[in-house]
C-alpha cells in the first residue's frame, strides 16, 4: 500500500493513528466511539457505542430493531458473531400466498424478523468489553435527547423515505410518521432533530439492560403494538432470540487471507469471486481499466450464480460453502471466463440500507461490524412512543416451496450484510466493509483488488469508481468512469449504464494496520463519512 500516491483526485487523505481509530458513515456516530477509546475503552466498546449512536443519527439505514454481524480480532484470534433473527413462530407463508403475494411484502408486519442488534451489542460487550455497558449508551442518548444536526446524505435518504411511508394507509406504520416526520415534516440537512421515543428506549436499555428488549418492558411494548396492528411477533419469539458465535470462513488472495462470517451472510460470494480471480494477473492490468473490470465482473457473475440460489439459514438447510471453495470447483468456474460477457440468470440483487463501521485500539484489537434495518427504514413499523424501527429482513425470503431460502417460521432469511477482515500469515491487517444490499460482495471484491492487485492506499481504494451488476449482461458504472473504458466494456458485450453516485454503489470503511502497529484509516466519500483517530 502506497500512502503517498493518489491515482484519483483525492476527496480525502489517509488518516494515520497510533492509539486507535473509528470510521463509519456518520461523523457523530464515529465521535461516540472515539469517546469510548479516550475513556479507556477498547475497540469493542468503541464499536458498540458507535453502533448504538448510529441508530439515532443515521436512522435511514439502521435502527434498534435491526440485525448485526461482527468480526473481532483479539489476542491472535478472529471471532465471528451472527446477530440475525428469525421469522416469528406464528408467521404464515400460506396466508401471503393465498392473498396473492408472490414475495414477502417489503413493508408491514409480515416483513419483520426478530431484531438481533441489541443482543449483539450485549454479547460483544460481555465477551470483550471493558467499560460499563451503560457508558456505551451515553453518546446516543445525548443525541436523542438534546438533538443532533442531520447530515446531508442522511437528510437526502430521509426525504426519499417520506414519499414511501407517509402515503401508507397501514395502521402498523403510523408510528413512522410520529417518530420520523412529526407534523408531517422530515428534517433537512443541518436541522436539529430530537428523538424522544428513541431516547426513552435508550434510557430503558441503560437502566434495565438489553435483556429488557427481549423479556421486559420494551418487549411488552413491541408485542402490544404487534397484537394491536396484526403482527405475528409474540413474546416467545423475542425471549428465545440469541446471538450465535460462529467460525469465520476465509480464502487466500495474493498472499492474504480474506475473512467473512459464514451463511446466512453472503460473504462467501466475495471469497469465491476472489478465488476465481486468483488465477488471473490483475496486477498487470491498469487499475479501473476494461481489462481489469471485465475479469472482476465475470468472476462475480459466476460467484453469484453459485451462491444466490443456495444462500440460506444453515441450521435448516445445507449451504455448500466448502464445495464452492475447493480448487476443483474454482478452476472449473474460472475456465468459463472468456473475452466476451456472459449472461447469467441473476435474481435477488436486493438494494440495501445499512451502516458499516470499524474500530481499532492501541492494543491491536480490531472490529469489523455491520448493522442494518434493510431497505432504509426497514418495515416501516415503528413502536409508538419508543422509536423502535423494525427491520424487514423477511423480504429476503422466497415464497416458493422447497427452496433453500423458502420462508418458514423460526428460520433466518438469507442476508445481504457482511463484515470482512484481512490477515496475512496469521497477523492482522484490518477490517473492511462496503455496505449496500447485494452490492456488498461486489464492493468488497473491488476494494480488495484495488488494495492487493494495484497497491492503492486505503482512501484511494474507497475513492475509486465502482461498477455494479444489474442482471444478465447489464452493468451500472459511476459517472467518473472514462468513456474509453465504457466503450471497451461494450465491445466485450457488457451492457453498460452510467448511473449517479448515489445509485447503490455502496459505502465502505477501512482500517489497515501498518508494520509498526499504527493504523491507516479511510472513510467512504459517497456518505457523510467520518474518521476519528487518536
Amino acid at each position: 500500500m502506497r500512502l503517498n500516491e493518489y491515482p484519483y483526485p483525492s476527496r480525502r487523505r489517509v488518516v494515520l493513528a497510533a492509539n486507535g481509530a473509528v470510521t463509519t458513515s456518520q461523523p457523530l456516530a464515529a465521535a461516540a466511539g472515539l469517546r469510548m477509546l479516550q475513556a479507556g475503552g477498547n475497540a469493542v466498546d468503541a464499536a458498540v457505542a458507535t453502533a448504538i449512536a448510529s441508530t439515532v443519527v443515521e436512522p435511514t439505514a439502521n435502527g434498534i430493531g435491526g440485525d448485526a454481524f461482527a468480526l473481532v480480532w483479539h489476542a491472535g484470534e478472529l471471532s465471528a458473531l451472527n446477530g440475525s433473527g428469525v421469522w416469528p413462530a406464528a408467521a404464515e407463508p400460506r396466508a401471503l400466498l393465498d392473498a396473492g403475494a408472490r414475495d414477502v411484502p417489503e413493508l408491514g408486519w409480515p416483513s419483520v424478523t426478530v431484531p438481533g442488534a441489541p443482543a449483539a451489542w450485549r454479547d460483544l460487550h460481555r465477551r470483550f468489553g471493558r467499560l460499563p455497558f451503560e457508558q456505551l449508551i451515553g453518546p446516543a442518548l445525548e443525541y436523542a435527547e438534546q438533538g443532533f444536526p442531520v447530515s446531508p446524505v442522511v437528510a437526502h435518504h430521509w426525504q426519499l423515505a417520506a414519499q414511501r411511508f407517509l402515503s401508507s394507509g397501514d395502521a402498523a406504520l403510523a408510528g413512522w410518521a410520529e417518530t420520523f416526520a412529526p407534523q408531517g415534516q422530515v428534517p433537512r440537512a443541518g436541522q436539529l432533530f430530537q428523538a424522544p421515543g428513541h431516547a426513552a428506549t435508550l434510557r430503558r436499555l441503560r437502566e434495565a439492560g438489553v435483556d429488557d428488549f427481549y423479556t421486559g418492558q420494551l418487549a411488552e411494548a413491541i408485542i402490544a403494538h404487534a397484537r394491536a396492528t396484526g403482527g405475528w411477533l409474540r413474546s416467545d419469539d423475542l425471549a428465545q432470540h440469541h446471538s450465535e458465535w460462529v467460525e469465520p470462513i476465509d480464502s487466500t488472495y495474493r498472499g492474504h487471507q480474506i475473512w467473512q462470517v459464514p451463511p446466512n451472510c453472503p460473504g462467501v460470494t466475495t471469497l469465491l469471486g476472489l478465488s476465481i480471480l486468483e488465477g488471473f494477473d490483475l496486477g498487470s492490468t491498469v487499475h479501473g481499466s476494461a481489462d481489469s473490470w471485465h475479469l472482476q465482473i465475470e468472476a462475480l457473475k459466476l460467484a453469484f450464480e453459485d451462491v444466490l440460489p443456495a444462500l440460506a439459514d444453515p441450521r435448516h438447510v445445507r449451504v455448500p460453502v466448502e464445495s464452492w471453495l475447493t480448487p476443483e470447483h474454482i478452476s472449473s468456474r474460472r475456465a468459463l471466463i472468456g473475452e466476451q460477457a456472459r449472461s447469467p440468470g441473476l435474481e435477488g440483487m436486493l438494494r440495501g440500507g445499512t451502516v458499516y463501521l470499524c474500530t481499532a485500539d492501541r492494543d491491536g484489537m480490531m472490529v469489523s461490524y455491520i448493522q442494518s434495518n434493510f431497505m432504509g427504514f426497514g418495515s416501516g413499523v415503528v413502536v409508538p412512543g419508543y422509536g423502535i424501527a423494525m427491520q424487514n429482513r423477511a423480504a429476503c425470503f422466497s415464497l416458493q416451496r422447497d427452496q433453500p431460502n423458502s420462508a418458514e417460521p423460526l428460520k433466518r432469511p438469507r442476508h445481504t450484510i457482511m463484515p470482512g477482515f484481512i490477515t496475512r500469515d496469521g497477523e492482522p491487517i484490518g477490517p473492511i466493509g462496503v455496505m449496500g444490499g447485494m452490492m456488498q460482495p461486489q464492493g468488497q471484491l473491488q476494494v480488495v483488488s484495488s488494495l492487493l492487485d494495484h497497491g492503492l492506499n486505503v482512501q484511494a481504494a474507497l475513492d475509486a469508481p465502482r461498477f455494479r451488476l444489474l442482471g444478465g449482461k447489464q452493468v451500472a458504472v459511476e459517472p467518473e468512469v472514462a468513456p474509453a473504458v465504457l466503450e471497451a466494456l461494450r465491445r466485450r458485450g457488457h451492457e453498460v449504464q452510467v448511473a449517479s453516485n448515489d445509485s447503490g454503489f455502496g459505502r465502505g470503511q477501512l482500517i489497515w494496520r501498518l508494520p509498526q502497529g499504527a493504523y491507516a484509516v479511510a472513510t467512504e466519500p459517497r456518505a457523510d463519512g467520518g474518521v476519528y483517530a487518536w
